[in-house]
Order: structure tokens, then C-alpha cells, then sequence
């Protein structure tokens, strides 16, 4: 089973994503994760995204694509993948679903996340990220002393994470999500779900969604 989780910045796609993996039994693949580990290995792939990351610039389509299906082919994938923050547009998309064709597999649903843009701006300028782990933090979120309870990193409020910067980074998203959302609609796979809310009752709406789809059985 294949599954892709949607969502803006701030729509909580990555704790959601993490939570149905576990409740489905599958592996959770998040672009950044990827990323950090890539850089880590310090293999071909893993230079080419440093360099990017470094100069504070998005790593183009192709390398993200290698990246996500090089990850793809380890064995803990081959029982099926919920995808967090990938694909991030309808060429992601394409060549993912190419990708899957060729092993006979396919995007059995998306789970769009939506929450409203007042909600989005809220959330994103009183968050705080592990300098670390990069594990986001909300307001009244339980952390000890400013330090990230994972890996006891710093928590820090980032420089874009001011208001009009979010409200620009939110355009800029939905200007090139829309295209990808109306992709997966349209192929009957769309799932919306009511983000607003705390992480258990998103998650309790993931569930319900997910189990009238057969996703979840018990």
C-alpha cells in the first residue's frame, strides 16, 4: 500500500504521516529525513544535496526524485510507504506514479490535510524547531527548558517563521500544490481531511477515513 500525506506547512502532515505508518504497519518516508540521511552517507547523491541545502536553495525535482526511489528499494519499503512531503508537485507526481507502474504498484489514496490560513499563520509564527532534529513544537507543545524532548536539542523560532514570511511561503505553496491536489482528485484518490484541531483528533479523523477505505481493518 501506498499512501501520500498533503498538507501546508504547519497542517501537522508530519506527525500525521508517522502516526497512520504505525497504525498501517508501513514504512514513513519523509523528504527531509532523506535528505539528512543522504548527507550523512556522503555518497554522490548525498553531496549533490548538501550543496543545495548549503546554499539555502530547494534541491530540484530530479535529485528529490532519485533520492525518495533510491530510498524506495531498501527492503523495509517493499511492505508499502506512507510518503511525508513528497511528491511536492505534479512532476514529483508523475514520475512517481511512473516509478510505481513499473513494479506494478500504485498511489492507493492521499490524505490531504486541509487547514484553514488563519489557523496555518497561527500555528507556523509560535512554533518553535529542534536546531537538531528539526521536530516542530506548538504553542503550549511539552518540552523541557527549551530543549527538544528526541534528542534534547535547542529550540529555536526560525527567521521565516515571522508572519508575512509564512504568508508568503503559504502562497507559494498552495500556488504549486493546487495543481496536485486537483491531480489526485481527479483520479478518485483524494482524501480531505479536517486538520483543524489537536494531533489526537486529526488523527482520530485520519483513522476514520483511512478504515472506511479498508485501509485499517481493526
Amino acid at each position: 500500500m501506498y499512501i501520500v500525506f498533503l498538507g501546508a506547512p504547519g497542517a501537522g502532515k508530519g506527525t500525521q504521516a508517522a502516526n497512520a505508518a504505525r497504525e498501517l504497519g508501513l514504512t514513513a518516508i519523509a523528504s527531509g529525513d532523506m535528505f539528512r540521511q543522504a548527507i550523512e552517507r556522503g555518497d554522490r547523491l548525498g553531496l549533490k544535496v548538501k550543496d543545495y541545502l548549503e546554499k539555502g536553495v530547494l534541491v530540484p525535482d530530479e535529485i528529490t526524485t532519485e533520492v525518495v526511489l533510491e530510498r524506495m528499494s531498501s527492503p523495509d519499503c517493499r511492505g508499502g510507504v506512507v510518503f511525508d512531503g513528497f511528491p511536492r508537485n505534479l512532476k514529483q507526481a508523475e514520475v512517481l506514479d511512473e516509478a510505481l507502474k513499473r513494479q506494478n504498484n500504485i498511489i492507493d489514496w492521499v490524505v490531504y490535510i486541509k487547514v484553514s490560513d488563519t489557523e496555518l499563520i497561527k500555528r507556523l509564527s509560535e512554533r518553535l524547531v529542534c536546531r537538531k532534529c528539526q521536530t516542530p513544537y506548538g504553542k503550549g507543545a511539552a518540552y523541557t527548558e527549551g530543549k527538544c524532548q528526541k534528542c534534547g536539542g535547542e529550540l529555536y523560532q526560525r527567521p521565516d517563521d515571522n508572519i508575512e514570511t509564512v504568508k508568503e511561503r503559504l502562497k507559494v505553496y498552495f500556488n504549486k500544490t493546487a495543481p496536485l491536489i486537483e491531480y489526485y482528485k481527479k483520479s478518485g484518490k483524494l482524501l480531505e481531511v479536517d486538520g483543524e484541531g489537536g494531533v489526537d483528533k486529526v488523527s482520530r479523523n485520519i483513522t476514520g477515513v483511512l478504515r472506511k477505505r479498508e485501509c485499517i481493518t481493526r
